[in-house]
């Protein structure tokens, strides 16, 4: 069975950001971790072995973390483009072909 991937918004206190960041840099199951502008305050990508891992991560860490006030989850379904692909591991790369060089003719 393939890790679950989601993007989780998080919504901070504005005085407690920099421990906020810091405390989800240390949550493991955090793959990645940005400060952003918008309606968030923080979005993560958050890996888990199923639901009931995610619902733990989010409930009993990320949830817990002080100045967070909220947060807003949204579960992957599939990757159609992106560097991730479904068990949260980077995607190997295509191997590119050569192309091959048009032959001028005479006529």
């Amino acid at each position: 069975m393939s890790q679950i991937l989601a993007f989780v918004d998080i919504f901070v206190e504005s005085p407690n950001m920099d421990q906020v960041v810091r405390s989800l840099y240390e949550i493991e199951n955090v793959r990645e971790l940005y400060e952003v502008t918008g309606e968030f305050d923080i979005v993560t990508l958050v890996s888990a072995n199923d639901i009931e891992e995610f619902r733990d991560i989010l409930k009993n860490k990320i949830m817990k973390i002080r100045g967070v006030k909220s947060t807003v989850s949204s579960i992957v379904l599939h990757t159609h483009k992106g560097p991730r692909n479904g068990n949260g591991q980077p995607q190997p790369q295509p191997q590119q072909q050569p192309q091959s060089q048009p032959v001028a003719t005479k006529a």
